[in-house]
């Protein structure tokens, strides 16, 4: 009697598991959620191609990448560079290219078309010779948001609606403060972020999207919290890398990986890019010059320097900042303000 009891008992947890999982079949979205087993998940990923670089190690098909650097660093001069380069199926060396020519989408909201025209000319002449590939788009200053739709809603989704009719598959977009004027604060960097990732995973698109950094320690390695709105848009992005001026030679740039997920960190504090901005003919390029330590490129912080910056300290304390106002003016703790203030 037991062992029929078992039995069936057994035969109903059967019958449960298998409702259970014809449900789960059938289910597989729920809410905000994709439901599978990780042996699915796994047959999925077969069927997709292997993640091609389009910028070294630096940045790879279907990731949503940034490039961070201070005003003035040449992120401009990159980004096209890298576009130039995809469009062209010609590598930048020594970087590795591995996608084939194709079509990219340049969001330019920095420079005027004169200011362009300039850096890929000769005195605006002999111009650079660009594939039709390379897709460069700004503002029309004519158009009209709707009414219903703030300029932010708009421009996402004029941004859009260039992705699906051109159809093309990488984006740059130069730069982030544009979109959100606020990135700076977690609450503007989220939303932000989730529209450029729903846009990227929507079209199946590579995104690389330029950004600043606040003010910053030069004395100090680059690091991802060197981003502004850091907290949030390096969380949400796949990869990120920066651009830092050598503190040796003003003429020099350097570039360093800071985040990566389908590489290992190749370009540490160890292994970083030089390279010095060129215009050999009419194009205003980064030129690749070896491999370097990172620390020979950072101020070095002497004891007059020290000296300087407390006085700066005691001298913007008088005149009524804050502990807080001078940490983020200086760009140091406040644990330091508070210590320099009672020296």
């Amino acid at each position: 009697m037991v062992n029929m009891y078992n039995e069936v008992e057994m035969c109903a947890n059967s019958i449960d598991i298998a409702v259970k999982e014809e449900v789960l079949m059938q289910n597989e979205n729920i809410g905000l959620f994709t439901i599978k087993s990780a042996t699915k998940w796994m047959e999925e990923a077969k069927n997709k191609p292997v993640p091609k670089m389009l910028f070294g190690e630096f940045w790879f098909e279907g990731e949503l990448c940034i490039l961070f650097a201070d005003t003035n660093l040449g992120k401009s001069i990159l980004a096209v560079q890298i576009g130039n380069s995809i469009s062209k199926n010609e590598a930048i060396v020594p970087f590795k290219l591995d996608s084939p020519k194709q079509p990219i989408l340049y969001f330019d909201f920095e420079l005027s078309i004169k200011q362009f025209e300039n850096r890929y000319s000769k005195d605006y002449s002999e111009h650079y010779d660009f594939d039709d590939n390379f897709i460069r788009i700004e503002i029309n200053s004519d158009a009209e948001v709707p009414d219903g739709q703030d300029f932010e809603d708009y421009l996402c989704d004029s941004l859009e609606r260039s992705i699906i009719s051109t159809n093309a598959k990488i984006i740059i977009i130069d730069n982030i403060t544009f979109l959100k004027n606020g990135n700076e604060s977690a609450k503007d960097a989220l939303p932000l972020m989730k529209q450029l990732k729903a846009l990227k995973s929507k079209h199946e698109l590579s995104i690389l999207v330029l950004g600043h950094t606040p003010k910053r320690d030069l004395s100090k390695p680059l690091s991802i919290n060197d981003i502004a709105g850091s907290k949030m848009l390096s969380n949400f992005c796949d990869s990120a890398f920066a651009i830092g001026q050598s503190s040796s030679d003003s003429s020099l740039r350097y570039l360093k990986q800071l985040k990566q997920r389908n590489t290992e960190q190749i370009y540490d504090s160890e292994n970083v890019c030089v390279c010095q901005i060129s215009k050999p003919e009419n194009f205003l390029e980064f030129e690749f010059i070896n491999y370097a330590e990172e620390r020979i490129h950072l101020k070095e912080f002497k004891k007059t320097d020290k000296d300087g910056l407390i006085e700066k300290v005691k001298e913007l304390s008088s005149n009524g900042k804050t502990q807080r106002e001078i940490a983020i003016e200086l760009c140091i703790s406040l644990g330091a303000v508070n210590k320099y203030l009672k020296k």
